[in-house]
């Protein structure tokens, strides 16, 4: 999401670049790791990609209060509702859970723009959520400032067919491209996949092979 002045111009954005791709085997979820106050990088090291659930993960951009809120929100719900129904939340009921949140905030919006993506019965699946609660499910899609450079790169090398391996590879350098043309996105790629073995964030070796 684009900067937005709200209460004050030095509230810090988390500018951004996320990325998530549906593969054969899960989902793939990517972001830049930097955060922005105005022309001042805030952190070079914030986390933009949650797990909020098992087999869940988000990724935020926008205002870093609001979605540092919106993660243990949906934290919270996400447990409440294991432990009422003995069994995960599916994935079409945790994006319209965190949608009608969203929602109920639409005069007083949270000031961002949601990925959540993971793993049920049915597979993988992967939706935006936009901050008046609006959703979609995709199969690959990109929010923040250097989303539009990253749909270039997603547009030409994704593909439904690929694995998670090979969609990192994809995410990862639509990632990277972000961060060489859109100042509020940079530093380095962070990395997670979503499988049946349940949510991993990849090391930074990892993530090196796949960048370069």
């Amino acid at each position: 999401m684009e900067k937005l002045n709200i209460d004050s111009e030095n509230a810090k954005k988390t500018g951004t670049t996320t990325v998530g791709l549906v593969s054969t085997d899960g989902i793939v979820l990517a972001s830049d790791r930097r955060a922005t106050m105005g022309y001042l990088i805030a952190s070079k090291d914030i986390d933009k990609i949650f797990e909020i659930g098992d087999g869940i993960g988000m990724t935020v951009a926008g205002s870093v209060g609001d979605a540092q809120k919106l993660v243990r929100w949906m934290r919270a719900e996400l447990q409440l509702y294991k432990l009422k129904h003995g069994k995960q939340i599916t994935m079409d009921a945790a994006s319209t859970l965190l949608a009608n949140i969203l929602s109920q905030y639409k005069f007083y919006p949270f000031y961002v723009q949601l990925l959540i993506g993971g793993i049920d019965k049915t597979g993988g699946h992967l939706y935006s959520v936009d901050m008046l609660g609006g959703v979609t499910e995709e199969k690959l899609t990109s929010t923040g400032s250097g989303s539009p450079i990253a749909y270039g790169v997603l547009e030409e090398l994704y593909s439904e067919s690929y694995d998670c391996i090979q969609n990192s590879k994809v995410a990862a350098k639509a990632v990277s491209a972000a961060m060489k043309r859109d100042a509020a996105s940079g530093e380095r790629v962070d990395l997670v996949v979503i499988d049946k073995k349940g949510f991993r964030r990849l090391t930074k070796e990892e993530v090196k092979k796949f960048v370069h």
